[in-house]
């Protein structure tokens, strides 16, 4: 079992933690995770991210009220990426779509 503190973090202590629907398997979403983010989850069941543009701690939903419970916590096998399976409440997206992958890419 992988502890917090052997994870891969950036240079600025940070892990990017993909988000997926529990049940659907969709990807709603990515954000990024520090160290106190990660205990903040597993303490609270409910999903908590570094905002790096606020440069500040954010538990998803608390503005909202479209919290993440989550299910399940993997590590990919750099140890370098999360994947958070979550029963999402609401939109996962601040446009307010269910998922932030709702635009196609045009090549």
């Amino acid at each position: 079992m992988t502890e917090i503190k052997n994870l891969k973090y950036n240079a600025e202590g940070l892990i990017p933690a993909i988000v997926q629907h529990y049940q659907s398997k969709e990807v709603l979403m990515l954000a990024y995770m520090n160290e106190e983010s990660i205990r903040l989850t597993l303490r609270t069941g409910k999903t908590w991210f570094w905002s790096r543009s606020r440069q500040k701690l954010w538990n998803k939903g608390e503005s909202s009220g479209h919290f993440q419970y989550v299910k399940d916590i993997f590590i990919d096998c750099d140890q370098d990426t999360l994947l958070i399976l979550v029963d999402q409440i609401g939109p996962a997206c601040h446009t307010g779509s269910f998922s932030c992958f709702y635009r196609r890419f045009n090549q």
